[in-house]
């Protein structure tokens, strides 16, 4: 028995240390075939794409960019012991969580561009990515992990129109992952970004950081529990911070790319299962 015990430790420090393994998911709902690229002529396949759009993960969440004109970035929560895409879809049943201790879709975006997601800015008033000439979702393997792409071709802004990417990726030595807003041509524009809020939350941010901690609308799951979400980002990159009732708001400095580093947890995990770790992770 202490011999099993030794060797379940030795297990779970490896799923819950510093190397967080990584995995991809794209496909159709019709098929549900996973496949490396989807390219539609059609702007929303929202309803027809699995999962809404390309989804990525790491052990401890998984990021899905929704195919549709939003720019939104949503998450699915985990405990932080292994990869789920491919066995739940995003979708685990009740019994699965309580059973299996399959992770759970609780985080709420609305009409926010969620945990890191991208809009633009034209000095006035946000423009989501509205594609006139298409949209390509695309998910694979890099040297370091993997990644998961939305990009948006043909968007209207400041009298022109711009074609955006958004890509996540995650690295197997680190829990955090990256977004990386593009326009591909080299146009300099304004990206909107940030990390959205409910009332009832915990919402914190400071010199180059910001997150909030708590409960998200009951919506999927029955039974909603505290969630963290958090940024990263080069304060030199962006204006001044917004809270704006519903997100904490930053809008970059005209550029053709930027990128930031976003970070999720819940109390379903080992690590940060509280919002006092989650603060301390998010301001160490």
């Amino acid at each position: 028995m202490k011999k099993m015990f030794m060797l379940f430790a030795v297990a779970l420090s490896v799923c819950i240390g510093s190397e967080a393994q990584t995995a991809t998911s794209l496909f159709w709902k019709k098929d549900g075939k996973q496949v490396s690229e989807i390219v539609s002529d059609k702007a929303d396949q929202y309803n027809k794409v699995g999962h809404h759009g390309p989804a990525v993960e790491n052990t401890h969440f998984a990021l899905r960019i929704y195919f549709n004109n939003s720019g939104a970035v949503d998450v699915y929560s985990k405990t932080g012991r292994g990869l789920e895409l491919e066995q739940y879809k995003w979708y685990p049943t009740a019994k699965q969580q309580e059973d299996e201790g399959a992770g759970c879709d609780e985080y709420r975006v609305g009409s926010t561009v969620g945990l890191g997601g991208i809009a633009l800015w034209d000095g006035k008033k946000e423009v989501k990515l509205k594609a006139t000439r298409g949209r390509t979702a695309r998910v694979g393997d890099t040297k370091k992990g993997s990644y998961a792409e939305m990009i948006a071709y043909g968007v209207p802004y400041q009298n022109d129109t711009v074609d955006i990417s958004i890509r996540i990726d995650m690295s197997r030595k680190s829990r955090n992952a990256k977004i990386t807003a593009t326009e591909l041509s080299g146009k300099p524009v304004m990206f909107l970004t940030g990390v959205n809020y409910h009332p009832g939350q915990i919402v914190k941010c400071g010199d180059g950081f910001m997150f909030a901690w708590g409960i998200h609308p009951a919506d999927v799951s029955a039974s909603p529990i505290p969630i963290g979400a958090g940024m990263f980002y080069r304060t030199s990159d962006f204006g001044p911070m917004e809270i704006t009732g519903d997100m904490v708001r930053i809008i970059s400095k005209p550029c053709a790319s930027v990128t930031t580093t976003v970070v999720s947890a819940s109390t379903k995990e080992a690590e940060l299962n509280t919002a006092k770790r989650f603060e301390v992770y998010m301001t160490r």
